[in-house]
Formats: C-alpha cells, structure tokens, sequence
C-alpha cells in the first residue's frame, strides 16, 4: 500500500542504538517487597478494590474491579499478602487510592489463570469478555480499555486494523523487542481478531528504522492476503494514532472525532501481543516490558517487570545507575511525552514505557523565556492547534477560552515545545489545563 504523510511533522536524531540489540530481560520482585497498584491506570473510571487488609491474594488474581463501562480489572501480580488500601502517590506526581502487597516470594498462581482451549469456538462477545476480564489496556500509553476499542457498533464496517509498531519516541525500543521476539504471537493474535471484522484488513505499520522488523514480518504474513506491512517514513508524532491514520491510509480523523468514526481501529503491537497472552495461556496484564535508557544507567536495556513494583526495585534490578554518569534528570514515558521524575518510590502502572537517566552533561534544562510571537509551535504542531495560545489561556486559568481553541484536543506529543526558540513549557502548560478540565468532568 502507498504510504501517504503527515502535515507538521518532526524529523530528529533517534537514540535506539543502546538498547535496539538488547533483549528482553525479566526482573521479579524479592521476597517480602510492597507492590503498589493504583486503582486508575487508565482512561475512564477508577477500578473498585475487590480485596481487603490482610487478605491472601495469588498471582494473577483479580484484585480489582472495573465498575463502569470504560474502566479495567486490576490484577495481582504475585502472591502474597494485602498490607494496606490507601492512597499514594502514582508516576505522575497524583494522589491515587492503591492496593499495597507484600510478595511471598512463592509466585503462586491463581487457578483462574488457564488459556482458551479452542480460540475458533469464540464468538465475539466471548473473545471481548476475556480481554476485559484480563484487564487490557492499550500499551502505547494511552490506556484505552482494549475491550471497548474492539467492540464497535458495527464490526462488518471497520476497514482497517492499524498495528501501531511505529515507536516513533526517539529513545524507545520496547516494541521494536516484542515485535523481534514475539512475531508468532502477534500474527496469531491478528489472525483471531480478523475474525471478528470480517471486511477488515489489517496493516501493520513499521518505521523504517526498524528494518530487521519489516523484513520479518513480510516473510511472516506473505501468503495471508488480509495482513500486509506498511514501511513507513522516520517521522514524529507518527506514533499518535491519527497522524498513523494519515500515514498508512491518507485520511484525516476530524476534530473531535474518533478512528472508529471513519471505520479504522488503531491499536499498538504490545496490545496485540498482550491479547494473544491471555488467549493462549490465560495471563492477565501483571507485567510490563520496559525500555531503560540513558547514559546515566549502567545496563540500559529492555525489561519485563511487575507492575506495581517502584521504579527504584526495577532500577535495582537492572544493574542501578553508572558509576561516572549519576542522573541529573529522570523521565518517565519518554523524552518528547514523558514526565519528569520527582520520586523513584513509584510504583510501575499498566502505561508505564519507558525511564530515561539522564546524566548532568546530557539533560539540557533551558531557562523559559518570554514568547517572541514566531509560531514555531503553530508550525509543527500536529493538530493544527495553536499551542502560545494555550499556554496563555492555561497560565490565566481561563478553561472556557482554552476549550474554545480545541486544547482538548492535543495530543502531548511535545514538538511545540521542542521547536520554542524560547523555551516556553508549552507542552506541559497544556497538559495542566487538560488534566483540570478532564478532572471537572468526571466530577472530581
């Protein structure tokens, strides 16, 4: 398929080459350590706990619940003991209400946990009912809940499936590892979710960056006519899924519109491989593979961890910081989207990706200065927003003018910030304004 482009897009040094060739390494917890699970780790409702001090929960239990339409089950992801139900504090510098579990070191797991005997008996409701039950989210970041994205009005209209294997953020490379190393499992998983959509074809999107990726996976879906391999342009934000939308298909999502309203689900490689997990083995989401980077740790690499543990325990796990280089700057979920650090005491969520480790002769934190009115941010940025804008309406406090300007709408991608010759924290000052608003919504 011709690939399209585009408009406002970004084209930057990458920063794969550490850890691109570094497989995927598991880290466990430690007899005895805490887990923290945050009852949101994702777009909608808070789940509602299902356990209480004391109880003895095994690993993959459901430990919470998803009480609303759009929300996601919670589970455990050791076994062990519930110390305390209290609120902490989670990646993003929030106060959330959590689960805390204290491992036994025996990683005994729950009876419940047993794959599909026969994934060709499914209905569509059924296979819906498993993801949900799995407690799937998507695994790009946004942490949509999976079984919501695959349950459209009408399947017969959906057109394409987008595989979002694009991982445009200049230092991450978790995808790149499971798309290397899991090919079987995600060509399994597209082939049982193409039942479901039976005029739907599926494109599994790749950056060409990725060429060891796109030569595989053409070799792997040749001879099935409904998956094909889009080689894409190296561009940034093409990881968003309207601007992939745009790429792979040349239309554009209009404003305040889903994918699903011009018959396109979009959804990441890790979700995909995720769904195969709990259809072939029953496993709920209880791990998450994560990228280390940064000149500032001593073994950057990809690893697979437990959510719940903190950043710290995984940190530890994977060697600890370099000697020469301490961190001057943490970052979690990448350099372009991610939020600073201000505690490694964190615990890991179902969105978690990435942490950079910056050291001192690396980080360039730049002093803001006054907006100079040069529209480098209206330039590049992807939504055709006007990001000086924003920033002003979200430092005045004036919430109706920024709705009115569509802010709602970006999608934190980060380039007006890169592109200020000012420095203004445009990005960040919109992502504050958001929160509030989406935080009004829901009546918090």
């Amino acid at each position: 398929m011709k690939a399209f482009n585009f408009k406002h897009k970004l084209r930057f040094e990458k920063h794969k080459g550490r850890t691109e060739h570094m497989e995927i390494e598991v880290v466990l917890p430690k007899d005895g350590e805490l887990l923290t699970y945050p009852l949101q780790q994702h777009i909608g409702a808070p789940a509602v706990s299902l356990v209480k001090k004391g109880d003895m929960v095994l690993l993959g239990e459901k430990i919470a619940e998803g009480a609303a339409r759009i929300s996601a089950n919670i589970h455990s992801g050791v076994s062990g003991v519930v110390e305390d139900i209290k609120k902490v504090l989670n990646p993003h510098g929030a106060y959330v209400d959590a689960i805390i579990i204290k491992s036994d070191g025996k990683m005994e797991p729950h009876p419940s946990i047993r794959g599909v005997e026969d994934v060709r008996t499914l209905t569509h409701r059924q296979y819906l009912d498993i993801i949900k039950e799995a407690g799937i989210v998507g695994l790009g970041g946004a942490g949509f809940p999976t079984h919501i994205k695959l349950d459209p009005p009408d399947p017969s209209k959906i057109e394409y499936i987008l595989v979002n294997g694009a991982e445009c953020e200049p230092y991450h490379t978790h995808d790149y590892r499971v798309m290397l190393e899991k090919p079987g499992n995600i060509r399994e998983s597209l082939d049982l979710m193409l039942r479901f959509f039976p005029n739907a074809k599926a494109i599994l999107a790749i950056e060409t960056n990725k060429m060891a990726v796109i030569g595989l996976y053409e070799v792997l879906v040749k001879n099935n006519p409904r998956i094909e391999v889009q080689r894409l342009d190296v561009l940034y934000p093409q990881g968003s899924e309207k601007q992939l939308i745009e790429s792979c298909l040349g239309r554009q999502v209009p404003m305040g519109k889903l994918p699903g309203d011009i018959n396109v689900i979009v959804i990441n490689v890790s979700t995909v491989a995720a769904v195969d997990a709990v259809m072939r083995r029953g496993r709920p989401i209880t791990r998450r593979i994560m990228t280390l980077s940064g000149d500032a740790f001593a073994r950057p690499g990809n690893y697979e961890a437990c959510i719940g543990m903190s950043y710290r325990s995984l940190i530890e796990g994977a060697g600890g910081f370099n000697a020469d280089n301490q961190p001057f700057k943490m970052i979690s979920g990448g350099a372009m989207m991610g939020n600073a650090l201000f505690n490694l005491d964190v615990p890991i969520i179902k969105t978690d990706s990435v942490v950079l480790a910056l050291s001192e002769k690396i980080a360039n934190i730049s002093k803001e200065h006054p907006c100079i009115r040069c529209a480098k941010c209206v330039e590049y940025c992807p939504m055709g927003l006007m990001p000086y804008e924003l920033n002003v309406m979200s430092i005045k406090g004036d919430m109706e003018a920024f709705k009115k300007l569509n802010g709602v709408q970006c999608v934190e991608c980060g380039s007006c910030s890169y592109t200020c010759p000012s420095k203004r924290h445009l990005s960040q000052s919109v992502r504050t304004a958001k929160r509030f608003i989406m935080s009004k919504r829901a009546g918090a």
